[in-house]
């Protein structure tokens, strides 16, 4: 009687040895199934997105156009600049003439032939030839933070902003400079511009953001509207904000009241990833794009979304969608990815 307990209880033994090894395995399975049952979103029919091969594994940051749109821009981390003279189907690299080997080119933009690039620690390029040539531009030590943004307005003008909030305006080609705002908000984890000049940015931590407006003197702070936090906000197209929180959130305000918020979207409810950026590419087609090759759009303004199911195995997180017309847009992505809108596929 005694034995048949032993070899009982060494049974039991030999078989949790051989199952606990499986358990991790279980559990991921169970999470997969659980991930995919979740899911509910309807899928795009086809993607209109290609992804383009760049001979960079940097982060790129920004992408801008000449007046020929054919001829375009790319900067990104490791001083990283990529020129395309094919509408962005192939890019190939160039090389600057930068103390900084490592500097972080932040942002680019064309008015016809005349460029900029800013990037930090203190980078300020400027170019009157489609970027032929590019010429350094000194600036001062008592900048407030580094130059993040900036925007070509015209022959010789540009607005810049840097990474705590400060805005400036140059229309000597960057020789002077004249503030916009008397007071910087603080460091800022994204700032965006409106059609008409005003400005949105959102705090390091995302726990509030702020508002500036031309002629104002100073940024108008405002708490967030929920206990999560955002991560990213900009301007609609009918000038209404956008908010991007943590967890997947997407919200709107009133087009009369930045301080009034209608209730908010899901696209994808149940999902760990978040959402990193939005644009429009018409004033009722929006595109979200998030953490893990996530990609959503929506053809009724938001209302309702569909998921581009065919670019969730890129490996990268989708960061930044531009789109510099409804026939041309590409979303950046991490480690050297990009993405081109094909017109075409879309109305195939």
């Amino acid at each position: 009687m005694q034995q048949k307990t032993i070899n009982r209880y060494i049974d039991w033994t030999v078989i949790d040895s051989l199952i606990k090894p499986l358990k991790p395995l279980v559990l991921l399975l169970a999470a997969v199934l659980l991930c995919v049952g979740c899911s509910q979103v309807p899928s795009l029919s086809s993607s209109p997105w290609q992804v383009i091969n760049l001979p960079s594994e940097s982060n790129l940051q920004d992408i801008a156009f000449t007046s020929d749109p054919n001829h375009g821009w790319i900067v990104g981390s490791n001083a990283t600049l990529l020129e395309t003279t094919d509408a962005g189907q192939t890019w190939q690299e160039q090389r600057l003439d930068l103390d900084e080997e490592k500097a972080l080119l932040t942002s680019v933009s064309f008015s016809g032939r005349e460029g900029w690039i800013v990037g930090q620690p203190s980078v300020l390029l400027h170019t009157d030839d489609e970027g032929k040539s590019w010429n350094r531009i000194l600036l001062s030590e008592k900048l407030p933070g580094a130059p993040n943004t900036i925007l070509a307005l015209g022959p010789k003008s540009a607005e810049m902003t840097t990474n705590v909030g400060a805005i400036y305006r140059t229309s000597d080609a960057g020789q002077n400079w004249k503030a916009m705002v008397q007071e910087a908000v603080g460091v800022v984890r994204n700032i965006q511009r409106s059609s008409n000049g005003g400005y949105v940015a959102v705090s390091a931590k995302g726990n509030f953001y702020s508002t500036w407006e031309p002629g104002q003197n100073a940024w108008i702070p405002h708490n967030r509207n929920s206990s999560r936090r955002v991560q990213n906000m900009g301007f609609s197209q009918d000038g209404r904000l956008w908010m991007l929180a943590r967890g997947g959130q997407v919200q709107f305000s009133s087009a009369q009241n930045w301080e009034e918020w209608e209730e908010p979207l899901h696209p994808e409810v149940s999902t760990s990833w978040g959402l990193l950026d939005l644009a429009y590419r018409t004033p009722d087609e929006v595109w979200v794009a998030g953490g893990s090759g996530n990609l959503l759009c929506s053809f009724d303004g938001g209302k309702t979304w569909q998921k581009d199911r065919e670019v969730e195995n890129v490996p990268s997180n989708f960061y930044k969608i531009v789109f510099l017309s409804p026939q041309q847009g590409f979303i950046i992505g991490q480690q050297g990815i990009l993405l081109k809108y094909q017109a075409n596929a879309a109305s195939a």
